[in-house]
């Protein structure tokens, strides 16, 4: 079971991981489709290499949401728009990180189901920050003060898990 799934997902981008690629991508600098291919290909030592067929659908599609723009001379750069929407998606991956870094702590087995939970999650960042733009303004702060409870959730968790490693290291240290 956990091979399969292991299979599954070890030579797959991620639902949704390109689009939010390429905007942190073009958050760095202005860069033509063709210098996005290459910078992808670099920063993953040729493991992954978008093809175009990937990249210039998915600058048309960014063009038209009002994410990013492009210049006279080709070169595509984060909108306003889009990098607020990159700060939603940043927002997300913190959560899902301080998650993972809980259950990391647990067994082996947890990070499988982290692996997995973290795919999940992804895919619905993905699909809500994608729908942002269709969310009305009292949406998007009940989701604003959803993720900011959660972080709450997770420094709270967090606290108490150090609190009580301390309290196991100063009973270590009595004995």
């Amino acid at each position: 079971m956990i091979s399969e799934w292991l299979q599954r997902i070890s030579g797959a981008v991620p639902k949704g991981f390109s689009r939010y690629y390429v905007l942190s991508l073009l958050n760095e600098r202005a860069m033509t489709g063709k210098e996005i291919m290459e910078e992808a290909a670099r920063r993953s030592n040729n493991l992954w290499k978008p093809s175009p067929g990937l990249v210039y659908p998915l600058l048309g599609k960014l063009l038209q949401e009002g994410l990013i723009e492009e210049d006279d001379y080709g070169r595509y750069r984060i909108t306003g728009k889009g990098k607020a929407v990159l700060a939603d998606v940043n927002v997300i991956q913190g959560i899902v990180r301080k998650q993972l870094d809980v259950m990391m702590h647990f067994s082996t087995l947890s990070m499988f189901i982290a692996k997995d939970i973290l795919e999940r999650i992804t895919s619905l960042g993905s699909m809500l920050a994608a729908n942002i733009d269709k969310m009305t303004q009292q949406e998007r702060e009940r989701y604003r003060e959803f993720l900011l409870a959660q972080l709450r959730k997770l420094d709270e968790s967090d606290a108490k898990r150090r609190e009580q490693e301390n309290r196991g290291k100063e009973s270590i240290d009595v004995e």
